[in-house]
């Protein structure tokens, strides 16, 4: 199914060894979580700072439609960590309905944790090719440290 973290199990290996060499991840045996059993749902796909209007430091839209799916919807719910500050993830999955379960949360945060690598190894990249400038707008360390934070809970 589409949106299933383990679609991209070789690229998130990589990029997850990488952040814990980086000491970004103190437990790396905790990204495992059960699949997706639900139904597949409608999911933008690609939700990071590059893909997310604001105004006056408010969300006021989405733009990039070209990896929409159907799948897991933890894919979408990754954004909590990559887009929100420290400590609005939850405050953020309190309002969402249905309420994702921890298995889902578990799922968005491998999510998340994949997303903010790429952004790192991309920056990285990009600041080390001649001729090219960084990418990204926000702070990737800091995305995959917000995801990480709460690894002790996944289990």
């Amino acid at each position: 199914m589409p949106g299933e973290p383990a679609d991209r199990a070789e690229q998130f290996a990589e990029h997850f060894t990488a952040a814990t060499a980086r000491g970004l991840i103190a437990d790396p045996d905790a990204v495992a979580a059960p699949g997706w059993t639900g139904p597949a749902l409608w999911l933008h796909g690609d939700l990071h700072p590059a893909n997310v209007l604001t105004a006056d430091g408010t969300f006021c839209g989405v733009i990039d439609f070209g990896d929409l799916c159907a799948g897991d919807p933890a894919c979408d719910l990754a954004a909590s960590w990559v887009l929100l500050p420290a400590g609005a993830a939850d405050r953020f999955h309190d309002t969402c309905r249905p309420a994702p379960d921890a298995a889902a949360l578990r799922r968005a945060r491998g999510w998340a944790v994949l997303q903010a690598l790429s952004g790192i190894l991309i920056g990285e990249a990009c600041r080390s090719a001649p001729g090219t400038a960084a990418s990204g707008t926000r702070d990737q360390d800091g995305s995959c440290a917000r995801a990480a934070a709460s690894i002790s809970t996944w289990r």
